[in-house]
């Protein structure tokens, strides 16, 4: 039984990370306001927002699966309190700060009608730190960082977050968000 519950903690682990490299690639790509692949911005929304639930889903399994697991050796308290577990501390710390981001991120985005559009987008620009933060975790107390398939997997999420975040820094990102802007005030 603790076979099934190391390897399902692991592989909620990877599968998270794939979601929300999905997730953050998503968005950057709706808030351009741009069709992507044939999908017009309300489908885009729809499956940022898909794939952002599932990965928050994805690491409820990977927490709870990896408490009860006797090989892990997780308690309670390393899933709120950072860098105070027995093994690797720092990168279980960086993973709890990830589930700390997360749970914000997830209770303001799901609270978006009451937060305010301000608070929303503020909190929202925590998904650039939680992304990397989660992913340092992941190389540092994955017992597959290092192996070619994990090694591929690494690449393809920093290479999609690299080349969605470089386009949404390249001035025809901002140029698109000021006549959408225009038009709309136009209006």
């Amino acid at each position: 039984m603790s076979e099934a519950l190391w390897a399902l903690g692991r592989g909620t682990g990877v599968v998270a990370l794939v979601m929300f490299t999905l997730t953050l690639v998503l968005g950057i790509a709706s808030r351009s306001g741009r069709p992507l692949g044939g999908l017009g911005r309300f489908g885009l929304n729809e499956i940022h927002r898909t794939a952002a639930l599932t990965g928050v889903g994805l690491i409820a399994v990977h927490l709870a699966s990896l408490l009860f697991d006797p090989y892990a050796q997780l308690r309670l308290v390393d899933f709120v309190a950072p860098f105070v577990g027995s093994y690797r501390p720092l990168y279980l710390g960086l993973g709890t700060v990830a589930v700390d981001l997360l749970v914000v991120v997830t209770v303001v985005s799901l609270l978006r009608h009451v937060a305010g559009p301000r608070v929303f987008r503020a909190v929202h620009w925590l998904t650039y730190l939680l992304w990397p933060v989660a992913l340092v975790h992941g190389l540092g107390t994955g017992t597959d960082a290092g192996s070619l398939w994990m090694d591929a997997i690494v690449v393809a999420c920093c290479t999609a977050v690299a080349a969605a975040v470089t386009w949404r820094l390249l001035p025809a990102y901002a140029e698109r968000g000021r006549v959408r802007v225009a038009r709309v005030v136009a209006r």
